[in-house]
């Protein structure tokens, strides 16, 4: 038969292999794994995901065999692991994130982690039957995202990772199964027609359901592929008069995916990934840089950070409504408001987990800062991951104007975290839930992924 755009990726992820995975391509995934872990085990600790762990057991009763992250002696089902942890990766918004935008890891490696429990003894797949798993979920979601123009921006309409991560967690789960190139082909078009969620509910609780939604429907999409359910055996090309994986975009230009070879480059090769210093919207880390430098400036000029003496906080921001938030009231709201990280950036030198409590939140002298904001939207800054900037400037009561301005963030895939600072990151989401061995054992396990026997011990 003619090849298709959809068999193309079926035929991908079937025929893939470890020997196809870069030194380059498995230090970096390596580093976005224990990095997702982190965070899910920090993101254990939220409201978020008491409500969703609450939800799975006392609603669902089945085979509890899968994991869940912080809770020591919890098991779920499968895919109710998946959800729960999806959820927890996601719940403070401290996950890494791609270019085009999506957030890559808590989208898959939560429905692997889960699947690797659920697999029998004599069949758990090995640590480098994982790492390739992760990273065929990694490239069916680069690959798919590159089809649209569109999603080079800072979307509009749909969340990404509720788009191609439930696609790149059935493509993923599809590789740890081992399904042939036909199952692989039903499990993408079952899968698409689990994905979407509105970009309304970002800055909500509602957000980190897609993430849990993303990994637990992928999953789900894998396993119905397993036992015989079909679906539309082109759901990735652009047929005229039929949407397929299409109806997500307006633009919508895919191609096929070559079969692996010796010669194959994985988008991660050519991509790194964002990993975020603080629990908030990637934008913000713009922002937040660019805020300590200008307070740098302020303390220089006046001896110490005094608020009476500023007149005017001028943002220089890209236009995003979703993240454009002049007075936030919840937590939820301000990780997503460019005013509120560079607010409390000025006023307390850093931006971390304590910064987005009810407390924090509240404080009389941040509301009497964010008073002081005036947004601006300059041309040339576009909502772009890879292109925009942010700018801080403080127009002080004596006329004088300091300036900071950031171009790139510590994290940002063209300035990368160092290993100190990842692992520095790690051990302190982990230690909210884990005791000091715990953590470094995971730590060892994820450097030396590949030589593990069983991957389910992760």
């Amino acid at each position: 038969p003619e090849e298709t755009v959809t068999s193309s990726f079926a035929s991908f992820i079937h025929a893939v292999r470890p020997e196809h995975l870069s030194k380059t391509v498995c230090h970096r995934s390596k580093r976005m794994i224990l990095d997702s872990i982190g965070v899910g085990l920090v993101g254990s600790t939220t409201h978020v995901f008491d409500i969703a762990l609450q939800y799975c057991r006392e609603l669902y009763s089945s085979v509890a065999v899968s994991s869940v992250y912080g809770k020591p002696g919890v098991k779920l089902s499968p895919t109710l692991a998946a959800f729960t942890n999806g959820v927890a990766t996601h719940s403070m918004d401290f996950d890494d994130t791609w270019h085009p935008a999506t957030h890559p890891s808590g989208a898959v490696l939560p429905a692997l982690l889960a699947a690797s429990q659920m697999l029998p003894p004599g069949t758990k797949p090995n640590g480098m039957d994982f790492l390739l798993a992760f990273n065929v979920g990694l490239e069916v979601q680069g690959r798919l995202m590159h089809f649209s123009s569109e999603a080079h921006n800072i979307p509009k309409r749909f969340h990404p990772p509720s788009v191609v991560g439930t696609m790149g967690s059935a493509a993923a789960t599809a590789k740890l199964l081992s399904l042939s190139t036909a199952q692989c082909a039903h499990a993408l078009g079952i899968a698409a027609s689990l994905a979407g969620a509105p970009m309304a509910n970002a800055a909500t609780q509602a957000k980190p359901l897609h993430i849990g939604n993303a990994t637990r429907l992928g999953f789900e999409a894998a396993l119905l592929a397993a036992r015989g359910m079909e679906a539309n055996p082109l759901i990735l090309d652009d047929i005229a008069g039929c949407s397929g994986f299409s109806a997500f975009y307006t633009i919508y230009q895919p191609k096929p995916l070559s079969t692996p070879s010796d010669h194959h480059e994985f988008l991660l090769e050519k991509q790194d990934i964002a990993f975020k210093r603080f629990p908030a919207h990637l934008g913000m880390h713009w922002v937040v840089d660019a805020a300590l430098s200008v307070r740098n400036l302020f303390i220089n000029y006046a001896g110490s950070f005094s608020p009476s003496l500023i007149r005017t906080i001028m943002l220089k921001i890209p236009v995003s409504k979703y993240i454009n938030r002049p007075f936030p009231s919840s937590e939820h709201q301000a990780r997503h408001s460019f005013q509120f990280n560079a607010c409390a950036a000025l006023l307390d030198g850093e931006v971390g987990l304590s910064s987005f409590t009810e407390s924090s939140i509240h404080r009389q002298e941040l509301r009497e800062l964010l008073d002081k904001v005036v947004v601006e939207h300059p041309e040339d800054n576009v909502a772009n991951f890879d292109k925009m900037y942010g700018e801080v400037a403080l127009l002080l009561h004596s006329g004088d104007v300091l300036t900071g301005k950031c171009d790139t963030f510590y994290g940002h895939w063209r300035k990368p975290l160092s290993k100190e600072s990842l692992l520095k990151k790690f051990r302190s989401n982990a230690s909210h839930v884990l005791p000091e061995e715990k953590i470094e054992t995971i730590i060892t396990m994820v450097d030396n992924l590949e030589n593990l026997s069983d991957s389910s011990q992760l």
